[in-house]
């Protein structure tokens, strides 16, 4: 047992300097890319110094976890492997007897990590970094003017209520408000109001037309007409209606490129569009599936190159790059062909999501059982 204890420890230490290695050349070279790509663009927004390093920084995340981390941990493990399958390492450990699954342990620890770590990061983190580069851009190329009249017509519904009106995310602030409620006692109030917006947790709007409508009554009753009515009773919030109109968005484009939005975000624009087009809501789930799927490419990776790396006989470190080369490209290609499938209905959602997962972690377990 204590053996097997420095054998892990081992094997930790020799993954754990080249996959920081990997990870800060990586970071480097795409901080050092985007930057120099993107420059003349964020030059032309006159934005200072400091902004546009900040708009690298805060991007960082999204890129760290979607990328970086699969890609460096494919690429150290395979070369780790192969340097201890160079110098008959792992011909030595399996001949103490100790199975190729039980040496993989530690790495297979490493990949359940970073899949956690990469989930953290895209959840939490990168949504808020997008969100943060959006702001500093839109910040300098929106005028007051142009803020203060950027109105986009808006419908959606929740559980009890429909909404129909014209919304400034920049000042979240609503207009031609048209409203569809059912109270609790099952009779519906509909009302008309000039404007809205949000102040103290409270939906409050103005110069209000209202009228109850029941079912025993084809004719309205109770009209009101006021210049104020605070409704606590609605939840939704400015944040929930700007995701709402961004992931619409993001929904008519071939290929998201940004994750600007976390599950909860998804999950809220399937609540308040119960009546999305199949397509639509195709999307939203194939999304949904994938933004669970995709960290734990982490581990995959790991199953993938415990079998091409740690195959008996002399490997050229250069044949570790290109491995990892090929199987990234091959597991990214498949990714977006699987979330094609799902969006378009070719294919369930959770599969179109999952299927490079479930394809390269089925071939390297069977490949792993074959190693001798």
């Amino acid at each position: 047992m204590r053996g097997v204890r420095l054998l892990d420890r081992y094997l930790l230490r020799e993954l754990l300097v080249p996959l920081a290695v990997c990870l800060g050349g990586f970071l480097m070279f795409w901080i050092s890319f985007n930057l120099f790509s993107e420059l003349n663009r964020l030059q032309e927004l006159k934005l200072s110094v400091g902004d546009i390093l900040t708009y690298e920084l805060v991007r960082t995340p999204e890129f760290l976890a979607s990328i970086v981390l699969p890609v460096t941990l494919l690429l150290a493990l395979l070369y780790v492997l192969s340097q201890h399958a160079k110098h008959h390492e792992l011909t030595a450990i399996r001949a103490a007897g100790v199975s190729t699954w039980r040496m993989a342990l530690p790495y297979l620890m490493v990949g359940l990590l970073a899949s956690f770590v990469s989930f953290a990061l895209s959840e939490f983190v990168a949504p808020w970094g997008s969100n943060r580069a959006e702001q500093i851009v839109t910040h300098e190329v929106t005028s007051k003017a142009d803020a203060e009249n950027h109105f986009e017509k808006l419908f959606f519904a929740t559980r009890d209520s429909q909404w129909a009106l014209d919304y400034n995310v920049f000042s979240r602030t609503m207009r031609d408000v048209h409203i569809d409620w059912e109270q609790p006692d099952q009779s519906r109030l509909v009302f008309v109001a000039a404007h809205g917006v949000r102040s103290n947790g409270v939906w409050v709007f103005y110069d209000v037309q209202a009228h109850t409508e029941v079912a025993t009554n084809p004719f309205p009753i109770n009209r009101i007409a006021t210049n104020v009515l605070a409704m606590p009773q609605f939840t939704v919030t400015p944040e929930q209606i700007k995701n709402l109109i961004a992931i619409r968005r993001e929904s008519r484009k071939a290929h998201v490129e940004r994750t600007t939005y976390t599950l909860k975000d998804l999950r809220d624009y399937l609540r308040l569009n119960p009546d999305l087009p199949r397509a639509d809501r195709l999307w939203a789930e194939t999304q949904i599936q994938g933004r669970f799927a995709a960290p734990w490419t982490c581990l995959v990776v790991v199953l993938i190159a415990i079998p091409f790396g740690a195959a008996s006989g002399r490997r050229n470190v250069f044949k570790g790059v290109a491995g990892s080369i090929l199987i990234g490209f091959a597991y990214f290609v498949l990714m977006q062909v699987g979330l094609a499938l799902g969006a378009s209905g070719r294919m369930p959602p959770w599969l179109g999501a999952w299927l490079p997962n479930l394809f390269f972690s089925l071939l390297g377990t069977v490949l792993t059982f074959r190693v001798r």
